[in-house]
């Protein structure tokens, strides 16, 4: 028990770090009313480990810190990708519908975080259709091409949790 304890560990810091540095990497196109955060691809992940949901969710709180975030959207912005960690797994049974979580959760709360948090005064309806946009580019099309490459290895890195129902 104690080995699948560290597995568990161990894969949602690698998960949050990747998360982090992928955050920090591409900080100019990851923050802002416009904006594709490459790092969001990464929430497909819970479709092969829950250990990617406190992975996201810490990296993300991290991420957002690191990156000059103010106190509201460290939250907010961390709880979005929270929700969609969480439902994404939620939904493991079809990996077609991994990335629609974290897409849906960000375009309802991350606008709302940029209009009352930051003071942008762009309609709200137009942020969510921006930060949309950029959601669906990360999880929806990087995201996807990571779920099927990493499908091909998953019962190596993710100890076979999604190897047999990934083909």
């Amino acid at each position: 028990m104690k080995n699948k304890s560290t597995l568990f560990l161990v894969q949602a810091a690698v998960i949050g770090a990747v998360y982090v540095i992928l955050t920090l990497l591409f900080a100019p196109l990851g923050f802002g009313e416009v904006q594709v955060r490459f790092s969001e691809a990464l929430t497909v992940l819970p479709y092969f480990t829950p250990a990617a949901i406190p992975g996201l969710f810490v990296g993300c709180i991290l991420a957002n810190f690191l990156g000059g975030s103010i106190p509201i959207d460290i939250l907010f912005g961390s709880i979005a990708t929270l929700i969609g960690a969480v439902f994404t797994y939620r939904l493991r049974g079809n990996k077609w519908l991994a990335p629609i979580p974290p897409i849906i959760a960000n375009v309802v709360i991350v606008p709302y975080v940029l209009h009352y948090g930051y003071g942008i005064s762009l309609p709200i309806p137009f942020m969510m259709l921006t930060v949309g946009i950029g959601e669906v580019i990360s999880c929806g099309v990087i995201g996807m091409i990571l779920l099927t490459a990493l499908s091909r290895y998953s019962g190596s890195i993710f100890g076979g949790a999604r190897a047999a129902s990934a083909k």
